[in-house]
């Protein structure tokens, strides 16, 4: 899709954004009825009601599929979908921490096209489009912005070429109790090569973060769809690169398992992970 058909959507997707955020910000710091998915993955009254406030507005006003965290979908390739994550950080929400945002992503033709993270708790948003003119856009203009008060600031990934230099992002599954699949041994690998690795708990803002030059680069495994299509877009929108921890047929947004970086320090990373340990001993019980 061009940019003329892109930008009606995505001035629609951050309208969606900004209501939902702002209806999750009035439950911040507030006490909450906890419900667990899982040992690590909690929700709560606000994802199911960002969610339902989602999909009624973006369904009212496009015929697109809506895939979501609490609500699911069914995400096919030919079609255009939406990929929502009504709280994508729910632990940082629950406890306080203002780590968390509302995530919107355009999926076409299995590749996000369009994305949008708000994240009322720190008053920031950052928001791209990557359309089929996006590589001509990006010459004449940038294609992902941050307002900063009554203006977008254009957006771009960071100039540090060296890994050693870098600071970088990661996270850690849900099941990383019990699976021996869980990042720890590549975490500690990695911190040593580098300048420095932090681990916020949201992945659509830890991309959102390599989009606009904080870090250089972002690993994680085991994400989902919904974690990871606005992020991917605006990375992409911003110069970086997005690939697959190892290469399958399906692409990051299908196994989550993903790096993002400024390119300038992508094979370095993959380097260095593919030759740290990929799994590690799970902790009994």
């Amino acid at each position: 899709m061009k940019r003329a058909e892109l930008e009606p959507i995505l001035a629609v997707m951050r309208a969606c954004a900004r209501e939902a955020g702002a209806l999750v910000l009035g439950g911040f710091r507030k006490r909450h009825v906890i419900e667990h998915k899982s040992a690590a993955e909690l929700v709560t009254r606000f994802d199911r009601e960002s969610e339902a406030l989602l999909r009624e507005r973006l369904s009212a006003s496009f015929a697109f599929d809506i895939v979501g965290e609490e609500g699911g979908g069914d995400f096919r390739r030919d079609r255009p979908a939406f990929f929502v994550d009504p709280i994508d950080g729910t632990t940082n929400f629950v406890h306080g921490h203002p780590f968390w945002c509302v995530s919107i992503g355009l999926v076409i033709d299995g590749e996000p096209a369009l994305g949008v993270v708000f994240a009322p708790a720190l008053g920031q948003e950052w928001y791209a489009f990557v359309g089929d003119d996006a590589r001509e856009a990006r010459r004449r203009m940038h294609a992902a912005w941050r307002p900063e008060g009554e203006t977008d600031e254009p957006i771009a990934v960071s100039t540090t070429a060296e890994l050693e230099h870098s600071l970088l992002a990661t996270g850690f599954p849900y099941d990383r109790r019990k699976s021996p699949d869980n990042n720890f041994d590549a975490f500690v690998a990695i911190k040593k090569r580098c300048q420095a690795v932090r681990r916020c708990g949201s992945a659509a803002l830890d991309l959102c973060l390599v989009a606009d030059g904080t870090y250089e680069g972002y690993w994680e495994r085991k994400l989902r769809p919904w974690d990871i299509a606005a992020g991917i877009a605006i990375v992409r929108a911003a110069g970086g690169t997005v690939t697959e921890l190892e290469p399958t047929p399906e692409g990051p947004i299908a196994s989550g398992h993903l790096v993002a970086t400024n390119g300038l320090i992508h094979d370095a990373l993959l380097h260095e992970l593919a030759h740290a340990p990929a799994l590690s001993i799970a902790p009994p019980g």
